[in-house]
């Protein structure tokens, strides 16, 4: 998991890769009315999702399975850790690019 370190002009991007059969996460907590736009690339179809936990049950403002690439605006209902994630189900190594403007 990677923690998100917001820059001085609100912007996080970071490069990551996943193994087959793996996954990998973004995590941050933000304020609720925050609106985050985001957007990623891979190098092969990954599936995707932004996801928080409110006890046991897991919420998923998006949800996509299997692209390369990816792009929206997160609107943050309650304040919470958010987490991007990605999961390879291949069988080969993929990488991936993901921005975050706030």
């Amino acid at each position: 998991m990677v923690d998100i370190a917001w820059n001085a002009s609100g912007r996080f991007e970071h490069k990551l890769s996943v193994a087959p059969g793996k996954f990998a996460e973004v995590c941050g907590k933000l304020p609720a009315g925050l609106k985050v736009d985001w957007a990623f690339e891979a190098s092969a179809p990954l599936d995707f999702n932004v996801h928080y936990h409110v006890d046991k049950e897991v919420v998923f403002p998006s949800k996509l399975t299997a692209v390369a690439a990816a792009k929206d605006t997160l609107d943050t209902k309650i304040e919470q850790d958010y987490c991007w994630m990605w999961s390879n189900k291949s069988g080969a190594p993929a990488t991936f690019t993901i921005r975050l403007q706030r």
